[in-house]
């Protein structure tokens, strides 16, 4: 009696996980529009230069406004600098 109730709650449960990996595939879908879609690429094509210039000015109001938080930038992009090249390291 135990063996079929607990089949039963199985078969329930993998249902719940087909619906849910569903809806997360949807939801990817989804949120593929808004993060670099083909618009944002060409546009950054078309303005690479007026997108390189706002950044660097970002990065020298940090350097006179918040250099604590520049610090913190340039620690995380070297963390995964070193990351990618163990990474690459490995794959070789």
């Amino acid at each position: 009696m135990d063996i079929i109730l607990l089949q039963i709650e199985n078969s329930k449960l993998k249902n719940t996980i087909k619906e849910l990996e569903e809806k997360l595939k949807e939801s990817e879908e989804k949120n593929k529009k808004y993060t670099n879609s083909e618009a944002h690429k060409e546009y950054y094509q078309a303005h690479k230069e007026e997108v390189k210039a706002k950044g660097k000015t970002y990065l020298q109001k940090l350097k006179i406004e918040d250099p604590e938080k520049l610090k913190s930038y340039w620690k995380k992009a070297n963390e995964k600098r070193k990351l990618k090249k163990i990474e690459n390291n490995n794959v070789i």
